[in-house]
């Protein structure tokens, strides 16, 4: 899958991205595993719109 099948938009993405460890994955590292992205890319984006993976709640806030 992987970067090129999620949304490019910052906000779609990290909307797209909170569903998706909120229904379907346990973890941040378990989600970019299946779905082929590089996770410290996927950090770096939404840190650029102000948001952090919180490795307790599961999503990024």
């Amino acid at each position: 899958m992987g970067f090129d099948v999620l949304p490019k938009d910052p906000m779609m993405l990290l909307s797209v991205v909170n569903t998706k460890l909120r229904d379907s994955y346990e973890s941040l590292g378990v989600l970019c595993e299946d779905l082929n992205v590089d996770e410290d890319t996927l950090r770096e984006t939404l840190k650029g719109i102000g948001y952090v993976y919180d490795s307790e709640q599961n999503r990024f806030l």
